[in-house]
C-alpha cells in the first residue's frame, strides 16, 4: 500500500522473500518501461526513470531485466506494450477512501478485476472526483534507519533534506518517510545522496489530508482488501486515508507470522 504506512514498511521488508516476488518484479519492470517511454531512456535526464530504476534495484530486480525494460520503453528494442495509467476511486471498510492506480494495456480487464476485488472484500467503487480531493500529490522518500555501518536518526534526515524542500519527516517504524511537494522530490532525493544517506524509494505519491483511525477488525478488513487489489497485475499503487496504532499493527503482524 503506497503512502508508506507502518504496514507498507513491514511489507517492504518482507518483499524479497514473498511468494509473489515475480509479480512484484513485473510491476517494477512495467514502471521502468513506462518511465522510459514518457521521458526517454537516459536516467540522467529523466528523473522518473532514475527513481523507477533505483526502486527496482532495491528490490533485487536483475539488471538485465531493467536494461531490457529501458530499451523497450525508449524504442531501442521492440516488444513494449501500450500501457495506460488509470485511476479508480472508491471506499473500503469503515469508510476509508481509496485511490487505485493502474498501469494496463487492457482497460476493460483492469476495470473488471478492480471492481471484483472491491466487491468481494467489502469495498465499493465511487465516481471520479468523489475521493481524489481527499489526497494531495506529494513527493515521498522512504529512508531506512539502519544503513550499512550506521544508524540514521530523524535529525540526520531533517538536516539533510530541510533546505531541499522537505515538509515533514515521520518515523514509520524502521524507516523515515520524507514528504515534500512533488516538484521538490528530485531535490530531496539528491540532498540525501549528497549527505551519504541511502533510501529505499523516491516517488510521487498521493498523501491524504486527513486519516481515519481504525480498530483491529477494521484494519484487518482494509488490509485484506488492499492485498487483493495489489495482487492484481494491473494495479501499481493503492493509496488510502487510514491510521492504525503501533499496538494494533503489532497484533496484526503477530497474526500473520
Amino acid at each position: 500500500m503506497s503512502g508508506h504506512s507502518k504496514w507498507a514498511t513491514t511489507k517492504h521488508k518482507k518483499a524479497l522473500i514473498d511468494a509473489k516476488r515475480g509479480k512484484m518484479f513485473a510491476k517494477l519492470i512495467k514502471n521502468v518501461e513506462v518511465a522510459a517511454r514518457m521521458g526517454g531512456g537516459d536516467p540522467g535526464g529523466n528523473p522518473t526513470l532514475y527513481d523507477a530504476i533505483q526502486k527496482a534495484k532495491k528490490s533485487s530486480v536483475p539488471n538485465d531485466n531493467i536494461d531490457r525494460a529501458v530499451k523497450r520503453g525508449s524504442g531501442a528494442e521492440t516488444g513494449g506494450a501500450d500501457y495506460q495509467t488509470i485511476m479508480y476511486e472508491g471506499y473500503g471498510p469503515a469508510g476509508v477512501a481509496l485511490l487505485i492506480e493502474c498501469l494496463t494495456d487492457n482497460k476493460n480487464r483492469a476495470a473488471m478485476e478492480v471492481r471484483t476485488a472491491m466487491t468481494r472484500n467489502g469495498g465499493s467503487l465511487a465516481d471520479p472526483g468523489s475521493v481524489s480531493f481527499l489526497f494531495n500529490r506529494k513527493g515521498v522518500v522512504l529512508v531506512p534507519s539502519e544503513q550499512e555501518g550506521r544508524t540514521v536518526g530523524e535529525d540526520d534526515v531533517l538536516e539533510a533534506t530541510l533546505e531541499a524542500g522537505a515538509d515533514d519527516v515521520a518515523d514509520v517504524g524502521g524507516a523515515f518517510e520524507v514528504v515534500s511537494e512533488a516538484t521538490d522530490l528530485v531535490a530531496v532525493r539528491t540532498a540525501l545522496q549528497a549527505a551519504g544517506i541511502d533510501y529505499d524509494s523516491a516517488e510521487a505519491s498521493f498523501v491524504p489530508d486527513n486519516k481515519i483511525a481504525l480498530d483491529k477488525d477494521g484494519a484487518a478488513k482494509l488490509f485484506r482488501l488492499v492485498d487483493a487489489l495489489e495482487d492484481l497485475d494491473d494495479v501499481q499503487n493503492v493509496y488510502a486515508n487510514y491510521d492504525v496504532t503501533d499496538e494494533i499493527m503489532a497484533e496484526l503482524e503477530g497474526a500473520d507470522a
